[in-house]
């Protein structure tokens, strides 16, 4: 019994010593906790944060997008019939871009609502079902596509045995880059250029060095945690989710972990007036949090 509270009191003292090390008064307010604004959905997932700070997000058991108005406060009802929207991010000309997976499509919806088909398939053959994306500064994207086959997918045939990494260059040509056991999240950063892609069945989180359009370095492991979604703040620390949000500064050393009191914390974003609100989506609720850090657009 003396061991086990010595063993006990060693882990609280290290746990405090690292605490102090991180110093999480920088990043968030003293006793301010996660604020559940909704739990209207039946998954609530792919948030992405439009240039005035609104935060668009899926439900895609219904089939819908909504989005946060931060002025108000107040969740609004942007479309319906998404293609089963699964992950969102918008592009330099504020239009969305949605893994549209119901027949393995990738849309861009403007905000007016007129939606283009940008992509289904690659080399003539059904994509898995694009599950999140991310836009680059040279007018492409990157996206993943793992396999989660839906109850309402309606005569779905695999076609493509791989679960990869692609990218799509501005003028529409695809090119397969890294396949994986089970690609899930992604993000990138202009600022750092940096691209961070979750093996989510391999439990573990990858980075790559930006070195062009649609070039990438060698992969590297950035840390052993696989991910849903994914976002970065200002200082290049990365926010992974599952069970609730964990933050890894640049070096893929654990910060902290911000508790949410739902099965599963699906994805996050940063939004609001002034891109410092981290906005959360977890099973069938979404959550505020003001921080001190600034999101990377």
């Amino acid at each position: 019994m003396k061991n086990i509270f010595k063993i006990g009191l060693i882990g609280l003292v290290f746990a405090l010593v690292n605490c102090k090390s991180v110093n999480y008064s920088k990043m968030f307010y003293d006793g301010v906790k996660p604020e559940k604004i909704s739990d209207q959905f039946s998954f609530a997932e792919g948030p992405s944060s439009d240039k005035e700070g609104n935060v668009y997000f899926t439900d895609q058991p219904n089939d819908k997008i909504y989005y946060w108005d931060w002025k108000t406060n107040k969740i609004v009802e942007f479309l319906d019939k998404t293609g089963r929207a699964n992950g969102t991010h918008f592009d330099k000309d504020d239009n969305l871009i949605t893994c549209s997976d119901d027949k393995g499509e990738i849309w861009k919806i403007s905000k007016d609502k007129k939606i283009q088909v940008l992509l289904k398939n690659f080399e003539g053959k059904r994509l898995n079902g694009p599950n999140d994306v991310w836009n680059d500064e040279f007018g492409g994207m990157y996206f993943t596509d793992p396999l989660y086959e839906r109850d309402y997918w309606v005569n779905f045939k695999q076609e493509i045995s791989h679960k990869s990494l692609y990218y799509r260059n501005k003028n529409g040509k695809i090119d397969k880059l890294e396949t994986f056991t089970q690609p899930n999240g992604i993000v990138g950063s202009e600022k750092f250029k940096k691209l961070y892609v979750s093996d989510i069945d391999a439990g573990k989180t990858y980075v790559y060095d930006i070195l062009g359009e649609g070039k990438l370095s060698e992969k590297r492991l950035f840390c052993e945690m696989g991910s849903d979604g994914m976002t970065l703040d200002k200082d290049g620390n990365l926010y992974l989710t599952g069970k609730g949000v964990h933050i890894f500064n640049r070096d893929g050393k654990k910060m902290y972990q911000i508790p949410i009191d739902e099965d599963w914390t699906s994805n996050v974003t940063f939004g609001g007036e002034n891109n410092e609100t981290l906005f959360i989506t977890a099973s069938k609720s979404v959550y505020i949090l003001p921080t001190k850090v600034k999101g990377v657009r």
